[in-house]
């Protein structure tokens, strides 16, 4: 009975409040931008450290920040001090997989295939599912289920209460992107060049678009497009009503895979490349209205608030960008390669490091 009431909490509970940021790109759609206020000036409030490299990107639920580790443990942090809540231990490894907040409890996937759920509060570990591959992409919650692609080549749809499976696709390769879901459709792009849509109910196929390319970075949806970054050094733009791409944009010099994953405020993608730029693009056309270069490979992805573009670098920088111009307004020498994307809540933007620090950057 009790966990009959858990499931129908989870389906209905109302999401969580504007200011968090309580999954991967803050918010189902992976759109990376919010109407929440940042910081104009950033500030380092606080650092958090520990021995272990962090490529989990930081969710952040109730003034609290959660992330994984190399070592295999996931973090809770609180936001306001810095000081650590609880701490487990899931397995050998913890990749770039973010957690997923709902309900009171975390949702986050490992390098030996396995999706845990662990209690919010206390850390208690609730439940794990195992696949037959390593799991590089972050869970998305949507209508009381874990949705969490897996280098097995599937797209799992788990339980939220009880951690047994609902169904599985089975795509033709590796699933290495979150994925974004909008009106009960999940889509992701994986490795065998189509990007999918299923259905969140039923785990049927809704919709499939070949676009060709390997990908590794999450589709981002904004309004009836899909916004997708390749390893064939493009980004597309596709229509999901007339499932047909719409444009593709490649740099006409630095030929460099994608990884990171778009950013979507009115009228732009803004997206990071392994070619050492941030790109904004025109939505419409894929005509670049601003590039900003760094000093490394950008991996980690944009997030868009204020009129502001918030994004860490290979380089060790992190670096706060103009949206309209891309001119650079701040830069801070973390001293490490960034590869996990930034989070935003309450006021305070946090960034994960290679070498182990968690920084929060306030007013």
């Amino acid at each position: 009975m009790r966990l009959l009431i858990w499931t129908l909490a989870l389906a209905v509970t109302p999401p969580l409040a504007a200011q968090d940021w309580p999954q991967f790109r803050g918010d189902p759609a992976l759109n990376g931008t919010t109407t929440a206020p940042a910081p104009a000036n950033p500030k380092l409030v606080w650092t958090w450290q520990n021995p272990d490299a962090i490529l989990s990107s930081p969710s952040i639920a109730a003034g609290v920040i959660y992330f994984g580790t190399e070592a295999g443990e996931l973090h809770a942090v609180d936001l306001s001090t810095g000081k650590s809540r609880w701490k487990t231990k899931l397995g050998e490894s913890i990749g770039e997989s973010s957690p997923a907040v709902a309900s009171g409890r975390v949702f986050i996937g490992d390098l030996e295939g396995a999706l845990h759920a662990v209690d919010a509060a206390s850390g208690k570990k609730l439940w794990s599912y195992t696949t037959s591959g390593e799991i590089k992409a972050s869970p998305v919650v949507s209508g009381g289920k874990v949705l969490i692609g897996s280098y097995d080549g599937a797209l799992h749809a788990v339980d939220a209460a009880s951690g047994k499976l609902a169904w599985a696709f089975k795509t033709e390769g590796q699933v290495h992107s979150t994925a974004a879901i909008v009106d009960g459709i999940a889509y992701i792009a994986g490795c065998d060049g189509s990007l999918r849509g299923i259905r969140v109910a039923d785990g049927k196929q809704a919709v499939e678009i070949r676009i060709g390319s390997y990908t590794a970075a999450s589709p981002a949806i904004g309004g009836q497009r899909a916004f997708v970054a390749t390893y064939d050094n493009e980004v597309l733009a596709i229509d999901l009503a007339a499932r047909k791409v719409l444009w593709r944009y490649e740099h006409p010099v630095r030929k460099f895979p994608f990884i990171s994953s778009a950013a979507l405020p009115p009228g732009l993608a803004v997206v990071g490349g392994r070619d050492k730029m941030i790109h904004a693009l025109d939505r419409n056309t894929g005509k670049p209205v601003w590039q900003f270069s760094t000093r490394a490979r950008v991996e980690g992805s944009p997030l868009v608030s204020s009129g502001r573009v918030y994004i860490g670098g290979g380089d060790g920088r992190f670096y706060v960008l103009d949206l309209k111009s891309g001119k650079k307004l701040f830069e801070f020498e973390a001293g490490a390669p960034i590869s996990a994307s930034p989070a935003l809540s309450q006021g305070r933007i946090v960034v994960a490091t290679q070498d182990g620090r968690l920084l929060c950057f306030g007013s």
